[in-house]
């Protein structure tokens, strides 16, 4: 593990934002070493306190951050909102444009206030006629057909997973590191806007060019066409799922020999590639009878060193206990507020033959850095109290 990588050392982020396309964004920031301040309303992030599949979301993307509370709807919120952004290079929100407007906080308004900083808009669409509308990672997936291509026929289907979201703050993080860079060169701040929705297009957008270049639309993926001679889900003979991948000749030659079907392999009807694509519909069959007659951990053994494409079958929980996961690095560890610890993935990416282990990565409670903050930018106590909006809490 290497702990000194921080390329952003010294670069002040000010997140406003919740849920996880923005926090996602300040957390790839954050992990690459910038202070990450974040923004909470007085009573807290609501994000915070969702329950179910939302349980994972703030305490995922909310990793290493600071916290403050203030009172945006009040003018000593607003005012230290401005103190606050006078000191910031990088500022990044998921707010409605108007409601920012409101605030005092237009894009333009913050050009001319803070000509060096970049503020980086998660929003749902990128300007043009639904510019307006609201979005979320399912209704973009609905939208650009990720869904049709993830369910079979009439029954659309959002991945199992926030992706969406979670990219869209990455191609956050990615563009504001690159205004970071054009800011060095030209001493401007900029402007970004990240879609929600143009994100989840980039990812279906191979369905799209082949369209484009054949005229005929791809299947969804329940019932695509093969690219692949094995490319598919079986049975082992303890009737535990694995997937089993054989994509050129050599590998196809390769699992023939360990699951001894001989006579596929030597089938003059099936010495290319594409001849042992199209006869799927009576060698899939045939591999599954044979990969049914061997043991999980038979097959395990056989297939790695061979370098046939294979894995278990596996649900997320199952992640804690996998030996690769649980590499140096694989795994970080933080506190909640209230002292209990979680694990959680670390980057997907090795600097210098390691992976880089962020500092600090404990969650703060509602407000915990408020004070520290607020008093750096001159507030007494009466100020930081007003614009953290702590008297209003104690009302409610």
């Amino acid at each position: 593990m290497t702990k000194g990588f921080k390329p952003l050392d010294g670069i002040r982020v000010i997140e406003m934002s919740h849920m996880i396309m923005g926090p996602s964004c300040g957390m790839f920031l954050g992990f690459l070493g910038a202070e990450v301040i974040k923004i909470e309303p007085p009573e807290g992030d609501k994000t915070r306190h969702l329950t179910g599949m939302g349980r994972g979301f703030f305490p995922t993307f909310n990793r290493g951050k600071k916290s403050i509370t203030l009172d945006l709807k009040s003018k000593s919120g607003r005012s230290a909102l401005d103190r606050l952004l006078q000191t910031a290079d990088v500022f990044v929100e998921n707010f409605r444009d108007e409601s920012l407007a409101k605030m005092g906080f237009a894009l333009d308004a913050l050009h001319a206030k803070y000509a060096k900083l970049i503020v980086a808009s998660c929003k749902g669409f990128l300007h043009g006629p639904y510019e307006n509308r609201t979005a979320m990672d399912e209704v973009v997936q609905m939208m650009t057909g990720m869904a049709y291509m993830t369910g079979p026929t009439g029954r659309p289907l959002r991945i199992g997973s926030s992706a969406n979201d979670i990219m869209g703050g990455l191609f956050g993080a990615f563009s504001v590191l690159g205004a970071l860079l054009q800011r060095g060169q030209d001493g401007e701040g900029h402007a970004i806007r990240i879609g929600l929705f143009e994100n989840c297009l980039l990812l279906v957008a191979q369905h799209m060019v082949q369209f484009d270049i054949e005229g005929r639309e791809a299947p969804p993926m329940p019932e695509r066409e093969f690219s692949w001679p094995v490319y598919d889900i079986f049975e082992s003979r303890e009737g535990r799922q694995i997937f089993i991948g054989a994509v050129t000749e050599g590998q196809w030659a390769v699992l023939c020999d360990i699951l001894g079907l001989g006579e596929l392999k030597n089938d003059p009807r099936l010495q290319k590639r594409m001849d042992q694509i199209e006869a799927r519909d009576w060698t899939i069959p045939i591999v599954a009878r044979a990969v049914a007659g061997r043991g999980f951990e038979e097959l395990i053994a056989a297939f790695e060193p061979a370098g046939i494409p294979f894995s278990p079958i596996h649900r997320p929980a199952e992640m804690y206990d996998d030996p690769h996961v649980n590499r140096p690095g694989g795994l970080l560890t933080s506190s909640l507020p209230e002292g209990k610890t979680y694990r959680a993935p670390g980057f997907p990416f090795e600097v210098d033959g390691a992976a880089p282990v962020p500092f600090g990565l404990d969650i703060p409670d509602i407000g915990d850095d408020t004070q520290s903050v607020l008093a750096t930018l001159g507030l007494d106590q009466a100020g930081i109290d007003a614009a953290s909006g702590k008297g209003r809490v104690r009302a409610a």
